[in-house]
């Protein structure tokens, strides 16, 4: 008997059946814009081998205006059909399903062609949209409705109407971006007059036995955004147009409330796809931070929807599913949230990939094939780099020691999880442990590695990492206020009520949340959503308070400075530096660039901040000024002639940047 009945049971949708209640939801992941289509294929296919009961593409554009940028890619010619047909081919050959998005981005659009309801800019693009006339109009519902004909001329499945996350057809529906006073602005029944008819034209160029699944904004979590009376009567509308599933989409790309985040609790919005079961007998998808079987069974149990929408997780580990059908989710990689190497990717123009899985959109090209004459492979250090050199070594067939001086596994990982809204560092430390316990790795911690020791292995990997960079601050060594960010999050100290953080990257900006934070809002969820003003939005329109975020008071007193003249956490994460950063001022943490580091007192930090000195009272000041690579046993293999592989911290010093680390790893191992 399965630990997860009602995740895995089918579901009928008359015309067709889902083999079980798992969606891969939407992600752009830039395959198709390089035209590798045998990647893209391989990529699907992975998903729907590894059980997927519905996938859904990235967004493909119906036309050259709605492309998220110039280039996107679509279904406009019959040589992209053709393309197409290759993946929904590979997809159906593994016993999957899977249908296209269709996603005009509207407003949000990066070219000048970008055209929506009214002329407003958007705050995230910098082009002014072209305010769209009735012929206009007319020319973006039939581009949906080709797209819709032509994904099911490719193979197939069905197609996602993008209904949310402020794109086009979200643009019609709320005043924030809908200002007309024609039949398609003013009264609701016009502004959700487009949706309705891009959905109503879909089913008719496609027929009856088709999923069209309407992607909508349960709650907007933006000004003037919808009420909940409002979308109840859009899902009510969109299923007499001939929807065939709803799914959840949560807030606008351009809410100042995170959605996705590591720090946004599991099924942080459930409850509001919750409150849509029973206003439609369409089947409801609920979505947003649901990575694990059973936090996706307890909400399918609690009614909170019919099946559950799971992106990322697929990105982390394709055999989700299969792995979840077997009783082994200890064994599935896990979904971190941490954007690094998706979001950051996909809006920095990169290929999407995972922090924990670096095969993740990269399946034709790096492969871990069973080696023919297994070598003896010495790992050193079990951080990331180390445990995934090792773990692939080991699954390719090579005989693997993993070393490390300390008495666990997770290196700096173990600091990581530390910091409030980063648990989900807790599960990966957790993956890792299971999975070398499970390897034929030969696991050797409290072991200090050394020349001698490393000399009869036929390769060595180093991954030793970083210790702390001293600044080297004048009466630094003097007192007795001065501590670095490690012993602060290994709890080797307790920092006074008033606290300067000397350098503000990744690593000064978790030390301060840390140091202000008492307890997690990540774990409690009606904290959480008090802290960023998130509202019922049956009671406040959009679902925002009225009040805005109302945090807890911060627990100390807390300085971020650095050198850098320029705004503190300016080169954090592209799609959650902005989370630290407000995280920090709700705080009241007090930031400052372009400081020089004078002297330290008893009393405090003495800077010069516009050449003017100025003294920072501090009980503890807490060093977080970088890292230098740990490369004493790389100097002492090399005296020794013995040549070795150095990766993650080892080899480049930076932040704590586990994505390089754990794909270097893998990459190393894979080429052994």
């Amino acid at each position: 008997m399965t630990h997860y009945p009602h995740l895995l049971a089918p579901l009928d949708l008359g015309f067709t059946t889902l083999r079980n209640r798992t969606l891969m939801g939407s992600m752009h992941t830039g395959l198709e814009e390089r035209g590798d289509w045998e990647a893209v294929a391989a990529f699907y296919a992975a998903r729907a081998k590894g059980g997927a009961g519905l996938i859904v593409t990235g967004g493909m554009a119906p036309n050259v205006e709605g492309g998220v940028y110039p280039g996107a890619a679509g279904l406009f010619t019959d040589q992209d059909i053709a393309n197409h047909r290759m993946v929904t081919d590979r997809v159906h050959r593994e016993g999957g399903k899977i249908a296209m998005q269709i996603l005009n981005a509207g407003r949000y659009a990066y070219g000048p062609q970008c055209v929506a309801p009214s002329a407003i800019k958007s705050p995230i693009s910098p082009f002014k949209p072209t305010e769209l006339d009735e012929a206009g109009i007319e020319k973006q519902i039939a581009d949906y409705a080709t797209a819709a004909a032509r994904a099911k001329q490719a193979g197939y499945d069905g197609v996602e109407v993008m209904g949310s996350e402020g794109y086009l057809i979200n643009q019609f529906l709320v005043t924030h971006t809908n200002r007309r006073e024609d039949a398609w602005g003013g009264s609701y029944e016009n502004r959700m007059r487009f949706a309705i008819e891009v959905v109503k034209r879909c089913r008719a160029a496609v027929g009856p036995e088709f999923i069209i699944i309407y992607r909508i904004s349960m709650i907007d979590l933006i000004p003037n955004g919808s009420t909940w009376d409002e979308v109840v009567q859009l899902a009510k509308e969109i299923e007499k147009a001939g929807a065939t599933i709803l799914n959840t989409g949560i807030g606008w790309h351009e809410a100042r409330v995170p959605t996705i985040a590591t720090s946004v609790p599991r099924a942080a919005f459930a409850e509001v796809t919750k409150r849509m079961m029973g206003e439609v007998a369409i089947p409801v998808i609920t979505s947003n931070r649901i990575n694990h079987p059973q936090v996706a069974e307890d909400v399918l149990a609690d009614g909170c929807a019919d099946m559950v929408s799971m992106a990322r997780p697929f990105l982390a580990d394709p055999d989700f599913v299969a792995k979840a059908m077997a009783d082994k989710a200890d064994e599935i990689a896990p979904c971190i949230a941490c954007n690094q190497a998706c979001l950051d990717h996909t809006f920095s123009g990169k290929l999407t990939s995972c922090l924990v899985n670096p095969r993740a959109c990269h399946e034709t090209e790096l492969s871990y094939t069973q080696i023919g004459q297994p070598k003896t492979v010495a790992v050193v250090g079990a951080g990331p780099a180390g445990l995934m050199a090792g773990l692939v070594a080991s699954q390719r067939g090579h005989k693997v020691t993993l070393f490390d001086k300390s008495g666990e596994l997770g290196g700096q990982l173990n600091m990581a999880k530390k910091v409030p809204g980063k648990e989900e560092f807790i599960g990966l430390v957790d993956w890792f442990t299971t999975m070398v316990a499970r390897s034929a790795i030969d696991l050797r911690l409290n072991t200090e590695a050394t020349a001698d020791l490393l000399a009869p292995f036929d390769e060595v990997i180093l991954a030793t990492g970083v210790v702390p960079r001293d600044p080297e601050i004048p009466g630094q060594k003097d007192h007795g206020n001065v501590v670095t960010y490690i012993d602060v999050l290994r709890g080797r100290c307790e920092a006074g009520p008033r606290v300067v953080v000397i350098g503000a990257g990744g690593i000064g900006f978790d030390v301060a949340e840390y140091l202000t934070t008492t307890d997690s809002p990540t774990l409690n969820l009606s904290e959480w959503k008090e802290e960023w003003g998130i509202t019922d939005p049956v009671q406040h329109r959009g679902g925002l308070s009225p009040e805005g975020p109302h945090p807890e008071p911060p627990a100390r007193q807390v300085t971020l400075l650095q050198r850098k003249a320029e705004k503190p956490g300016k080169r954090l994460g592209k799609t959650t530096g902005w989370i630290h950063r407000a995280t920090l001022q709700m705080k009241a943490v007090k930031m400052m660039g372009g400081v020089s580091y004078d002297r330290i007192v008893p009393e405090g930090l003495w800077i010069t901040k516009d050449n003017t000195p100025q003294l920072i009272e501090a009980d503890t000041i807490v060093l977080c000024t970088g890292q230098l690579s740990e490369r004493s046993l790389v100097d002492a293999l090399e005296a020794a002639g013995k040549p070795c592989h150095v990766i993650g911290g080892a080899d480049v010093a930076a932040e704590l940047d586990a994505k390089r680390a754990i794909d270097q790893g893998a990459r190393l191992a894979a080429s052994l």
